[in-house]
């Protein structure tokens, strides 16, 4: 199912160079937030971070954020479930933490996981969410997204997931989502989004995702050492949700939600 989006309004970020992260421009944001005229009144104001952010991102340099149009999609979805506990899988420089966690904290939530595998990236997150008045809500989890999982499942940290976002290297997608299963941090209610389905796409997740249960298992079982193998008897129902980039290109993000188990 595809469903409707708005046109691309407003004003896009810079366009995107060959080289477009990790090159300092991320501290260059940290200077230019917290260097800002108006650096008293965007204090402990999310939208207002997130404003100065896409002034960045339109004035100085590209930021590969989620950006306002495909993050609306998300915090309705907070707006809607009201989850306890949100999951990110990539926090970049905190755009989608700031969106998120305040729309977590307005909802009722109680704790957003940002992992990150990148330290200096972990450090401008943990900036960022403190700048906009987050840190009791958003906890920044530095290292690997496997390793992180597992051991936030160990010191038992995290029992399960309401809101799983995905956004950092497409090829753990689908390792992470089973590692997910494999925890049994996904069950009934749970909530996938998968951001860059489009650009730069990711054929083997929306497979994965949009499989049935008996799909599932006879690929599994085609498998002569499954890296990793997961739950395929858990039920999704998947839909591709169109928006943009906030340079202005088409993206979307897959939304599934995990409607059951079967047993059979």
């Amino acid at each position: 199912m595809v469903l409707e989006k708005e046109s691309f309004k407003g004003e896009a970020y810079q366009a995107q160079e060959e080289t477009y992260f990790d090159d300092g421009r991320e501290i260059d944001l940290l200077h230019f937030l917290y260097g800002h005229p108006d650096l008293d009144e965007i204090r402990g104001n999310p939208q207002r971070v997130l404003d100065a952010i896409d002034e960045y991102g339109k004035t100085e340099k590209y930021l590969m954020n989620i950006g306002e149009y495909k993050s609306k999609t998300i915090v309705d979805l907070i707006k809607k479930h009201k989850p306890n506990v949100m999951v990110e899988l990539g926090g970049y420089v905190g755009y989608s933490a700031v969106a998120f966690g305040a729309a977590l904290r307005d909802s009722g939530g109680k704790r957003y996981f940002s992992l990150e595998l990148n330290p200096e990236f972990a450090a401008v997150i943990s900036m960022v969410v403190d700048l906009a008045g987050l840190s009791d809500i958003v906890k920044v989890i530095v290292g690997a997204s496997s390793e992180s999982l597992l051991r936030l499942r160990r010191e038992q940290k995290l029992q399960d997931i309401d809101i799983l976002f995905l956004d950092h290297q497409k090829a753990s997608y689908i390792t992470d989502l089973k590692l997910c299963e494999d925890l049994d941090f996904i069950r009934a209610g749970t909530i996938l989004a998968a951001d860059n389905v489009v650009k730069p796409g990711n054929p083997p997740y929306l497979k994965y995702v949009r499989s049935t249960v008996e799909e599932k298992r006879r690929q599994l079982d085609s498998e002569d050492e499954p890296f990793q193998q997961g739950n395929p008897n858990l039920i999704y129902d998947s839909q591709f949700v169109e928006g943009w980039e906030p340079s202005g290109v088409p993206d979307a993000v897959e939304i599934t939600t995990c409607t059951g188990v079967q047993v059979s």
